[in-house]
């Protein structure tokens, strides 16, 4: 930050680079785990209403669950998607992203999930899929930003 609170003009753009990440990896990350559920005949709104428990707990009626559970999913993918702008590397931004998915889903299925029932119940399988999903969607986009900003840096023909 700047005197007078302004943000850096470097950190704008990182910032910006984590929630574009965010929102693309928002809407795609959680394809692995909704086809395996719909493959097997279960609800592909049971991620989403088991992470709604996050904020309102597990005796909360059905829909007020898939409501917050989009909300929570929304606001954790962009939480994580600009913490990993801020820290993926120039090389191998697929590679550390994918490493950082493997590093989140540790976290939220190994320590989060302990304390909430329907997240632990989730299949584990599609639940880390779409972990590293979403690390390696968010990492794709944030080279990809990157890419077109030193592109247009560039001098022409130099």
């Amino acid at each position: 930050m700047r005197a007078g609170g302004a943000l850096d003009p470097t950190a704008s753009v990182v910032i910006g680079d984590g929630l574009a990440a965010g929102a693309v990896a928002w809407a795609l990350s959680g394809l692995p785990s909704s086809t395996s559920a719909l493959v097997h005949g279960t609800s592909p709104l049971a991620a989403v209403a088991a992470a709604g428990t996050l904020l309102l707990g597990d005796d909360a009626p059905t829909v007020p669950l898939v409501v917050a559970g989009a909300v929570a999913h929304t606001a954790l993918s962009l939480g994580w998607a600009t913490v990993l702008a801020l820290t993926l590397p120039e090389r191998r931004t697929v590679a550390a992203g994918l490493a950082a998915g493997a590093a989140i889903a540790a976290l939220d299925l190994g320590v989060v999930a302990r304390r909430y029932p329907r997240i632990r119940s989730l299949g584990t399988p599609g639940q880390v899929a779409d972990h590293l999903a979403f690390g390696a969607v968010v990492a794709v986009v944030v080279a990809r930003r990157r890419r077109r900003r030193r592109a247009r840096r560039s001098p022409v023909g130099g």
